[in-house]
Parts: structure tokens; C-alpha cells; sequence
């Protein structure tokens, strides 16, 4: 008997380790991943870099970064739920280490945002490659519109041509928006549009990183309460790994879930709501800790109903 105990805690053990090399290396490999991939589609985005700064770039190069941060937290999240469920780790012992791993996984990838902005602010950027005569146009579609830059990328608010396919150029001396420059640069629909799909989670997934962000400015207690409780409130769903006899389904399933919990981040943390909860609570309650206590107060009726399932589930068993 004492040589199965002896048995069974060493698969849990191992079980765990597994677990917790998962999730470190998945959220590293999304990070690195999103942030690059994030950061290359601004850099291709060529009517911004025709005017590029330091400045707008450390802040392009922040945004990458907290958009990683918030992408790499929710999938690495995910796949850590189906590593629990597939592998049959204990869930009393796989949710404290799997929720540890996140926040301070998180918190360090918001600390190494800190520096990377201090040094990306240190470096000197050159301007881009192009003269007088730069033409912008998307390869993609060839019959689109192009626009020429006479003074050339120094002076992208100057004199131009605008070239359409159904129609003949175009000379522009003055336009409106002129005046926004170096700033941006109207017209010429360089980029295809995104699904809405698509879009709308890639900018909710902004404005959770920027919450995140928001809240390690503040502080480090600021910012454990806050990913604290998203954590909690996402690791609840393991439950749905567990609904059905096909994985994949189950998957979906917890994916949908995810995207309810992000459109609920968004809204709660939008200013309207947050005055709502202001004028509601008149100051008996700091406004900040409204939307942590809502993670967490949902996160715990989930893990008390997944605790009842279970028993309900033991009851039956033994009375088979």
C-alpha cells in the first residue's frame, strides 16, 4: 500500500512539472511570436513610417508588446486547461501552480515592457529609404489606387499624384487633411481590410493589454488583484474541457468562453461603466477594485459548481 501512495504522488508530482513546463514555454513561444508578428505588420505599414520618430515608435513598439502580453496570457491559458484535462492532472494541485505561472509570467513580461522602452527611446531612428517621386501602392491589388509623393517621404504633406485605375491622375497641391501631416497620410487604401471577426478580438485583446498596463502603473499590488482575478475567473473553465466526449468540441467550447470573458474586460473597464459604478458605489467602494472583485466573485461560483458536479459525480459512482 505505502509503495502505491509512494507510486501515485510521483505521477502527480510529475504530472505537475509537466504542467508547469507547458505553460511557461507556451506562453513564451505566443509572446515572442505575437509580439514579432504584431510588430512586423506595423513596420509594413508604410504611411506611418513615412514621418517614423523615436517616440512613435517606442509607442508602436509598446503596443506590440501589450498586445502580446494580453494574447500569450488567454491562449497559454487555454492550452494549459486541455494539458489538465488530457493528462488527468489534479486539479487541486494544477489550478494555484497553473494561476502563480500566469501572473508572474505577465508581470514579467510587463517588467521587461518597461525596459524595452527605455531603450528602444535611447536609439537614434534614420529615416526610410525613398526620395522624391516615392510611389505607394499595394501589390495586392494592382488596380487600386497609388499615390505619388513628389517632394518625397521628408514631405509626405506636399504635392502629389493620385493614380486610380478607372480614372485619370489626379494632381494635388492641397487636400483635405494636409494639415494632420507628418502625422498620417489620407487616402491610397494601402492595406486589405480584416474580417470584423478578427478585428474586433485583436482590439479588445488591445484594451486588455492596455488595462494590464494601466494597472502595473499603479502598482504591484494594483496589478496582482487585477490579473489575479482575470486569471481565476479564466482558469473556473476547466470545467468545459470536461462537458463532452469530444475534445475538440470541448476546445470550442472553452475558446467562446474566453471571448465572452474578454468582451466582458472591455465593458466593464469602458468609461461609461466605470462612471456607472461610481455614481452607484459613491466612493464606499475605489472604483479599481469593482471589475477584480466581478473576476473573482464569478471565478468562485464557477469552481463551487465545478466542486459539485464532482461530488455529484462520486455519490453516483459509489453508489453503482
Amino acid at each position: 500500500m505505502h509503495i502505491r501512495l509512494s507510486h501515485i504522488n510521483l505521477n502527480n508530482v510529475s504530472k505537475l512539472v509537466r504542467l508547469a513546463v507547458n505553460f511557461i514555454l507556451c506562453f513564451i513561444g505566443l509572446f515572442l511570436v505575437s509580439a514579432g508578428i504584431r510588430f512586423l505588420a506595423i513596420r509594413l505599414d508604410w504611411t506611418r513610417l513615412l514621418t517614423m520618430h523615436p517616440e512613435a515608435l517606442q509607442s508602436e513598439v509598446a503596443a506590440a508588446v501589450q498586445w502580446a502580453i494580453s494574447f500569450s496570457l488567454y491562449c497559454s491559458i487555454i492550452l494549459g486547461l486541455c494539458f489538465i484535462s488530457r493528462e488527468g492532472v489534479f486539479a487541486l494541485f494544477a489550478i494555484p501552480c497553473m494561476a502563480v505561472l500566469a501572473i508572474g509570467l505577465a508581470y514579467g513580461a510587463s517588467l521587461g515592457l518597461e525596459n524595452l522602452g527605455s531603450m528602444v527611446s535611447g536609439k537614434k531612428i534614420t529615416q526610410p529609404v525613398g526620395g522624391p517621386g516615392l510611389i505607394l501602392a499595394n501589390p495586392r491589388r494592382p488596380n487600386g489606387t497609388a499615390v505619388v509623393l513628389l517632394d518625397g517621404p521628408s514631405k509626405p504633406g506636399g504635392a502629389r499624384i493620385v493614380i486610380s485605375f478607372d480614372r485619370s491622375m489626379l494632381y494635388q497641391e492641397s487636400f483635405p487633411g494636409k494639415d494632420a501631416f507628418p502625422s498620417a497620410i489620407p487616402l491610397a487604401p494601402i492595406e486589405e481590410e480584416s474580417p470584423w471577426v478578427f478585428k474586433s478580438v485583436a482590439i479588445d485583446l488591445k484594451l486588455s493589454g492596455e488595462n494590464m498596463r494601466r494597472h502595473y502603473n499603479e502598482g504591484l499590488m494594483s496589478f496582482l488583484v487585477y490579473t489575479g482575478a482575470l486569471v481565476v475567473l479564466l482558469i473556473s473553465f476547466l470545467f468545459i474541457m470536461n462537458l463532452s466526449a469530444w475534445p475538440l468540441a470541448n476546445f470550442f467550447l472553452c475558446c467562446l468562453a474566453f471571448r465572452g470573458v474578454l468582451s466582458l474586460e472591455t465593458l466593464l473597464n469602458s468609461p461609461d461603466t466605470q462612471n456607472f459604478f461610481n455614481s452607484m458605489l459613491q466612493n464606499y467602494l475605489p472604483v479599481s477594485a469593482v471589475v477584480p472583485m466581478i473576476f473573482f466573485v464569478a471565478g468562485a461560483l464557477l469552481y463551487l459548481y465545478s466542486l459539485l458536479v464532482y461530488l455529484a459525480k462520486r455519490k453516483s459512482g459509489n453508489e453503482i
